[in-house]
């Protein structure tokens, strides 16, 4: 009798479906819609493989779609066994085991923790074949798994046109990406600065690089003559050659892959190009001897001339640990925390707002010399205009990566500075120049500085460029020695929501005290008892004209149990010192809060000369008990801060504007 046949997993939250495949029908896919199925491996050849017993085999290839961004850092994965394994845990079943039912597994690093995404295996086809990306032999189905899973997280196959390399990088193992430029135009574009120090610099140091990193290149704009190579598309950089040319000159060859699989450059180092007549005939043959189908080799000049970006990931160690592109020393020591903009509370803009000291604020402290990279991950700010499917869970839920075009970010900078100790004058601290700042504020979802930071506490301050924007984001540490990394809390008694400070920046202290029966309960103003009231000092500095206080005076009870409460302010003569709290509490207060209301705050924004006060909180009857705080928030001048910040370059995407035919 005949088993029946297995059920094979269909996954409702992303169906072998158009809503899977688009979300807007913007993209040139669109004109593919009435064309594509949808297949399992095992129906579209007779012996599918996860993985290729060959490299070059399971090497990636672009098809429709235009993600060819992801696609050069699912290739950097080829790089490391152990990345690839992270990313495609290793006891996925094969299509020949009795385990198989249809589904995989991958993991995705997402906002700082690695999240498991699961699919089945039905994959969108034309004519039978992969429409998108597939491997060099059509019977290895990692990458078009992979880019499934991708597609899933981004919530359709569409949002996965154009994207940043950088970006698919972090996502694929959980660390860093640098971004540099090849054009003197660019150079203000916010990014991290290059080693090397000059564009041939640079080269060296790719270089020495190639080994340890995936290293990609971008073209944003054709060249006159180049229009081979695409615009927005993103190439590997598979190999670096220094050779020894025949006058005795180096010459430095790059090896570029491209990921539509054909060699589309005719350059001077094509095979029988001009170029091969400087080097010797043995070198040329090794060298073409190794080009894959859609490889090429150009030359160092030609490479900074034609390519506008490079995109270097940091290695990772089997351990887990990043390691420096500068030092080659291993990061061994994280730390991450997450933070917020708000409008109107921490949302202060760039260093030429004034606003500015009221960013979120956190601690670092280095507790040996160490080489440190200080990260700002963003969270996009709108989900995509089609479905939004987060892999996981609630948690997951509050965030997509959705599109990652320019508009789901705000141009976000860092600055760092060194302090003495935590106990210092914030305005003071931050008019003075940082340790550490990034170029400009730049539309990429990551920004990162790089610091040789001494033993000590640092300040460590993210903002947008513009204020009062929100926004979320995760801020993390990678540091060759210990390093610990912690929040600045907002000064306890800050406004309610919607009784938010006027603009400007507010030094902020708060005074806790009680009223007692028979000691400092002595009531309002009406009784005689009224001295006997707790009495907090409050000293106004010199300055230009008066100086604009708030006092919040809340008592620490239920709702249903608040009394009438409220205070008055006093002013202390020049010669106070002759006269006792008794006397000056019987002259006409300067301020009053009054009448006494029954709620559990009270406040009032006063405008004070310089000199000294006395605040005196009550409750209206005497021999009323309870405990309270008195917050006391004073306007200070900010010394002008010498900063002209300024905004980066356009996040640029990189992917092919063209469908291609195949």
């Amino acid at each position: 009798m005949r088993a029946p046949a297995r059920e094979l997993f269909r996954d409702a939250d992303f169906p072998a479906s158009d809503s899977s495949l688009f979300s807007s029908f913007s993209t040139p896919l669109a004109q593919f819609r009435e064309d594509i199925t949808w297949r399992r491996p095992q129906e579209i050849c007779a012996t599918p493989r996860l993985f290729a017993d060959n490299p070059q085999e399971g090497q990636v290839k672009q098809g429709l779609l235009g993600d060819c961004w992801l696609l050069v850092a699912c290739a950097a994965l080829q790089k490391s066994r152990h990345l690839l394994d992270q990313v495609f845990p290793p006891g996925q079943p094969s299509w020949r085991d009795h385990t198989y039912r249809g589904s995989f597994t991958c993991r995705v690093w997402q906002f700082g923790r690695w999240v498991e995404v699961t699919i089945d295996d039905r994959l969108p086809c034309l004519a039978g074949r992969l429409c998108f990306s597939r491997c060099q032999r059509e019977d290895v189905f990692w990458l078009p798994l992979l880019e499934k899973v991708y597609a899933k997280v981004y919530g359709a196959y569409e949002h996965l046109w154009a994207g940043q390399v950088a970006d698919a990088l972090v996502d694929l193992t959980g660390g860093l990406a640098e971004r540099w430029s090849l054009k003197d135009s660019a150079r203000s574009s916010g990014q991290q600065d290059r080693p090397g120090g000059s564009e041939r610099g640079l080269c060296q140091q790719l270089l020495s690089l190639k080994d340890r990193c995936p290293i990609s290149c971008s073209v944003l704009s054709p060249r006159d003559g180049a229009r081979e190579l695409g615009e927005f598309h993103a190439f590997i950089v598979s190999d670096l050659r220094e050779l020894q040319g025949r006058a005795g000159q180096s010459v430095l060859l790059l090896r570029i892959r491209n990921p539509w699989g054909r060699r589309c450059w005719q350059g001077p180092w094509r095979q029988g190009g001009e170029g091969w007549s400087r080097v010797d005939p043995a070198d040329e043959s090794e060298l073409l001897s190794q080009l894959q189908e859609g490889e090429f080799w150009v030359e160092e000049e030609e490479f900074l001339r034609e390519f506008d970006e490079v995109t270097v990931g940091f290695p990772i160690t089997e351990a887990g640990h990043l390691q420096s592109l500068y030092s080659e020393k291993a990061l061994c020591h994280t730390q991450e925390l997450p933070g917020a903009w708000v409008k109107g509370q921490s949302a202060g803009g760039c260093r030429n707002n004034s606003g500015f000291p009221s960013n979120p604020k956190f601690w670092l402290r280095v507790s040996e010399p160490s080489e440190v990279f200080v990260a700002v991950l963003q969270r996009p700010r709108v989900r995509p205009a089609g479905r939004a499917r987060a892999p996981v869970g609630d948690e997951c839920a509050a965030w997509s990566p959705a599109s990652f075009r320019r508009e789901d970010y705000q141009a976000v900078g860092l600055h760092i500075w060194k302090v003495e100790k935590r106990r210092v004058s914030l305005p003071r601290v931050l008019s003075t120049p940082p340790v550490a700042g990034t170029v400009c504020h730049a539309y990429d979802r990551e920004v990162h500085l790089r610091c040789e930071l001494a033993p000590g506490y640092y300040l460590a301050v993210p903002s947008t460029f513009l204020k009062d924007v929100p926004g979320q984001f995760l801020l993390r540490v990678f540091s060759s020695g210990r390093v610990s990394l912690s929040a600045l809390k907002p000064a306890a008694g800050s406004p309610a929501p919607g009784e938010a400070l006027p603009a400007g920046e507010w030094e902020t202290v708060q005074l806790r005290g009680s009223w007692r029966t028979g000691q400092t309960a002595g009531g309002s103003r009406n009784f005689a008892s009224y001295p006997s009231n707790p009495c907090f000092p409050l000293s106004v500095p010199e300055g230009p004209g008066p100086r604009c206080v708030r006092v919040t005076l809340h008592q620490h009870c239920q709702d249903s149990q608040c009394h009438p409460i409220g205070f008055h302010i006093f002013q202390v003569p020049v010669d106070g010192g002759s006269q006792g709290a008794p006397g000056l509490l019987l002259q006409e207060p300067v301020v009053s809060c009054v009448p006494h209301r029954y709620a559990q705050e009270v406040s009032r924004l006063c405008h004070l000369s310089p000199g000294t006060y006395r605040v005196v909180p009550s409750t209206y009857l005497p021999d009323t008990e309870g405990a309270f705080a008195v917050t006391i928030a004073t306007r200070i001048d900010r010394r002008s801060i010498h900063s002209q910040e300024r905004l980066g370059q356009l996040l640029q995407e990189a992917s092919f504007m063209a469908v291609m035919k195949t």
